[in-house]
């Protein structure tokens, strides 16, 4: 069932004429980088030439701008759209009160079937307060000529072939990973990849959710499999030193062969590096667990205190639909997290696409699915241990106290 302009109002699917909506559409966004802003402008023309009658006002705001910005206007001056994440940070608002449950449009679009794999992370306690118009899949990016130079001729897929592809790396000179740690959200992949593959989704969801310890055996597991590659070498020198942008000259100037990041690196690589990049996904440690992946998703949002609801309840179902999604997605250089979309010819597109089709679940990402506070903490620790693994229970004891803090004891 659509969202009918001429005769359905969204929330209460009840009969209403096109003069009961109101002409302004207020949204903010965070959308901010060239092709962020673009994919926005462009959805923004093709839903006002559906709907013309509604006049989409865009207020753009810089990433951290908005970040600061946001907990005033949702409570002060509330638009009506907003563009956010889905996961944790959209549950701190949820929670607060301040976001709309919009279950109405996942229900009446067929979301939960179109969109299966961000159903949960749209979702508090079974309803829904977002709908998702992209995500992306983190994996490794390579240089296949470095990889070639050092005699490596596929791609790992095991732990124990990621090692013998770093043991080959450095005996060639080369360094097998860059990383820049000093916006510490980098460290938070590797984590997140290394506790999915060693401990399964299911697990890593109950310890964002705070309700496992730092301390526990299960996690140390994960820092001393992540040892392993800090002993051996496998990362840039003095990475707390490199913004993650920092870092990638190391792998254009082919010093460093690896970086495991998501799709906005592409087209941060030169032309003639970008020729010789390709892309794996991060390794399986323990087939038994299953495969989990990071895939941080992009929304929409009601505001709970906006005015124009049912014009942007038309926009979130507008926004929802295939082809749309091929569109925004294709611009943005990221996936549509609807199925029935297409995913452009690209061979890092295709790959995180099948990536994420074949995998048993999908998370966020370290920062987006656990408490903020939580969250800081815990990615200090990470940078701290891949200078420092030695240290390990010290930093754990100091996760695990603030997640004591704010989620209590166990």
């Amino acid at each position: 069932m659509r969202y009918l302009k001429t005769t359905v109002c969204a929330v209460a699917l009840m009969l209403c004429s096109t003069s009961a909506f109101a002409r302004d559409l207020v949204m903010n966004a965070n959308t901010s980088d060239p092709a962020q802003k673009l994919a926005m402008e462009e959805l923004i023309a093709d839903f006002e030439a559906a709907y013309p009658e509604i006049d989409v006002k865009f207020n753009l705001y810089d990433h951290e701008a908005f970040k600061v910005a946001m907990r005033n206007f949702l409570v002060s001056d509330a638009p009506d759209l907003i563009t956010w994440n889905a996961g944790n940070r959209m549950k701190v608002f949820v929670d607060l009160g301040l976001l709309e449950d919009v279950s109405d449009v996942w229900q009446a679009e067929g979301l939960h079937e179109a969109m299966p794999a961000v159903v949960s992370a749209s979702s508090v306690e079974g309803k829904q307060y977002g709908v998702p118009y992209a995500y992306y899949a983190w994996g490794f990016y390579y240089r296949k000529d470095l990889f070639e130079q050092a005699g490596i001729t596929s791609t790992p897929t095991t732990w124990e072939e990621f090692l013998e592809v770093g043991a080959k790396l450095n005996a060639a000179g080369i360094t097998p990973i860059t990383i820049g740690t000093k916006d510490l959200w980098p460290t938070a992949g590797w984590f997140d990849f290394l506790n999915m593959r060693i401990n399964g989704g299911e697990f890593h969801a109950q310890l964002m959710d705070g309700k496992v310890a730092y301390t526990d055996e299960r996690v140390k597991r994960v820092f001393e499999k992540w040892a392993e590659l800090v002993s051996a070498d496998f990362f840039v020198e003095n990475h707390p030193g490199y913004s993650f942008q920092e870092a990638l000259p190391f792998m254009n100037q082919g010093k460093s062969a690896m970086y495991l990041l998501a799709p906005f690196i592409v087209s941060m690589f030169p032309d003639d590096v970008r020729e010789q990049v390709e892309w794996f996904p991060f390794p399986v440690i323990d087939p038994a667990v299953g495969i989990y992946e990071d895939a941080p998703t992009d929304s929409f949002h009601i505001p709970k205190n906006a005015t124009n609801k049912e014009d942007a309840r038309l926009f979130l179902a507008f926004a929802a639909q295939a082809d749309v999604q091929t569109k925004t997605a294709a611009t943005l250089d990221m996936l549509p997290p609807n199925i029935n979309a297409s995913v452009k010819d690209d061979r890092f597109a295709q790959g995180g696409f099948a990536q994420l089709g074949q995998a048993n679940g999908i998370m966020q990402f370290y920062d987006r699915d656990t408490d903020p506070a939580l969250a800081k903490v815990g990615m200090e620790g990470f940078q701290e241990f891949m200078q420092n693994p030695d240290r390990i229970d010290a930093i754990l004891q100091r996760i695990e106290a603030e997640r004591e803090r704010i989620y209590g004891a166990l």
